[in-house]
């Protein structure tokens, strides 16, 4: 019998060792307090099911305001892109996030349901709130997504100004030294002599002057263009999430009798 014990404890104790093996493991390979998409993309099923135990999940209503807080919170820094709200359906709260390109719902149980990019951003976020241990970030107050008409064409005004005066600046130089160059070539200059034997150097840095001003006014004229390409995308972006009129995409399997919390 003495035998047999210690048989049934080895079998016992093996995989009890092996998980707390792969419990250091995934550990050490995942930071989980910046797990994102891809960590659980790579993520095995074994490494999971010891990464989360399911005895200790938080769900219910507690569950939805942690996850609203979250994503609200990451939609404040410009992580994520999608209006969030919290619905009833069919006597249940949930929670639904959605953007121009696709839409999560989430249920109180922590299952998740949805497609496109959101989809993707709102299950780790589910993940995660689920834990006691993550620590969710503070509910932001007000609006996380601008109105429409709030976006500006671009932060960096006063660097574009400064270029176009560096740009200038370059551009009149070499204007000048060409023509100062043309001028003592022409004979209207009267300059000494080592002075017009320099006249070529003149024109050369003339030349690369104005070069390097027309560049540089360029890339200006370029930063603008791609500010207000860039700006008038995220509008429109924000119009077709249904920011500015407050209407859902049409996508979004919600029913008009179905109301936000």
């Amino acid at each position: 019998m003495a035998d047999s014990d210690s048989g049934t404890e080895g079998v016992d104790e093996t995989p009890e060792k092996s998980r707390e093996e792969l419990r250091r493991e995934v550990d050490e390979k995942y930071d989980f307090e910046d797990f994102g998409p891809e960590d659980m993309a790579e993520m095995t099923l074994d490494e999971w099911e010891v990464a989360f135990d399911p005895d200790s999940w938080i769900t219910g209503t507690e569950l939805l305001d942690r996850v609203e807080a979250d994503l609200k919170h990451r939609i404040a820094i410009r992580e994520v892109f999608a209006v969030v709200e919290r619905i009833t359906r069919d006597g249940e709260p949930q929670l639904a996030a959605y953007s121009d390109e696709g839409y999560a719902i989430v249920y109180p149980d922590g299952s998740v349901e949805g497609r496109g990019t959101v989809l993707r951003d709102v299950k780790p976020t589910v993940a995660l709130a689920s834990m006691e241990e993550y620590d969710v970030p503070e509910m932001p107050e007000g609006d996380q997504l601008p109105q429409p008409d709030e976006v500006t064409e671009g932060s960096g005004e006063l660097g574009n100004k400064l270029m176009q005066i560096i740009g200038a600046i370059h551009v009149l130089g070499g204007v000048g030294m060409s023509l100062a160059w043309l001028l003592i070539v022409l004979g209207v200059l009267s300059v000494p002599e080592s002075v017009r034997e320099g006249a070529p150097l003149l024109a050369l840095v003339g030349g690369a002057f104005f070069v390097f001003g027309l560049f540089v006014l360029l890339i200006v004229a370029n930063a603008r263009l791609s500010d207000r390409f860039r700006s008038e995308e995220y509008r429109n972006r924000l119009r077709s999430a249904g920011v500015e009129s407050e209407s859902r995409p049409d996508f979004l399997p919600l029913d008009e009798n179905e109301q936000d919390d």
